[in-house]
């Protein structure tokens, strides 16, 4: 008999999401770019990181990993960043609808990822895509397809810190780390989008404080990405503390809202 929580040996001791997230993977998007407020990008980010300008994304996505797993929800948001002289993004929101998807990716590269609703929904020419979350709707687009448009290839780094809180719960158990992940992605079947960008308030995931203002683009593609990721350096703890709740959920804000 063969007891599938003993030890494994070395041919069998791999990592599936750098496995997978190593291949080319298609996945339907939709994705929003906006400027906003650069008060609020400055805010949100943990140094080392700085404001390079003053855009925000959006990503709502549908990916099917082409293992026999079925198609799943994965959504991004966050802001432009910079990291020394290198340019990327740094998310502050990634739901995603199933477990396999928010452990692997949070635990292997620190991505702030959390189960949530993520869905596209199209009919003939007509979108709509949302995130929802513990009964909030967060994020919705409306509106119709328009002209197809050739969506050039990119190379991208995303900014994530990988940590470990401390189980006495001062702190961390070790010292945070700052992980580039960089993407290459293409994408097929572009179109233009003519419609709107909602963001919804929530106590738990308050992406609204991110203000919409003029939108850059809006588009509608089937997307690759292709990814690796590194430890760049260590970040002292105290830098990153205020920030740890960006990624936990708080649930005593529910709470008070209750009894009010």
């Amino acid at each position: 008999m063969t007891i599938r929580y003993g030890a494994r040996p070395p041919e069998q001791q791999r990592n599936r999401e750098v496995e997978a997230t190593s291949k080319q993977i298609w996945s339907t998007a939709v994705t929003v770019v906006w400027e906003t407020d650069a008060d609020a990008i400055r805010a949100v980010l943990p140094p080392p990181l700085e404001p390079s300008d003053s855009r925000a994304r959006i990503r709502f996505a549908t990916v099917d990993m082409g293992t026999g797993i079925p198609v799943f929800g994965a959504g991004w948001f966050g802001v432009r960043a910079r990291h020394g002289n290198v340019e990327g993004e740094y998310a502050l929101f990634m739901p995603m609808t199933t477990e396999q998807a928010t452990v692997g990716g949070r635990e292997t590269y620190g991505e702030p990822k959390k189960i949530g609703g993520v869905s596209i929904e199209r009919n003939g020419d007509h979108l709509h895509a949302r995130f929802d979350r513990m009964g909030f709707p967060l994020a919705a687009v409306d509106g119709s397809l328009g002209a197809s448009i050739d969506i050039p290839a990119r190379d991208k780094v995303d900014f994530y810190f990988k940590i470990s809180p401390s189980p006495d719960g001062k702190g961390f158990d070790t010292e945070p780390a700052l992980v580039h992940v960089r993407r290459h992605e293409e994408a097929r079947d572009g179109r233009t989008i003519d419609g709107t960008l909602t963001l919804h308030d929530s106590p738990l995931d308050p992406i609204a404080d991110i203000p919409v203002g003029r939108i850059i683009s809006m588009q509608y593609a089937q997307v690759a990405t292709t990814q690796d990721g590194e430890v760049v350096e260590r970040v002292p703890a105290d830098w990153l503390l205020p920030y740890v709740h960006q990624r936990y959920d708080d649930l005593s804000v529910l709470g008070a809202k209750a009894s009010k």
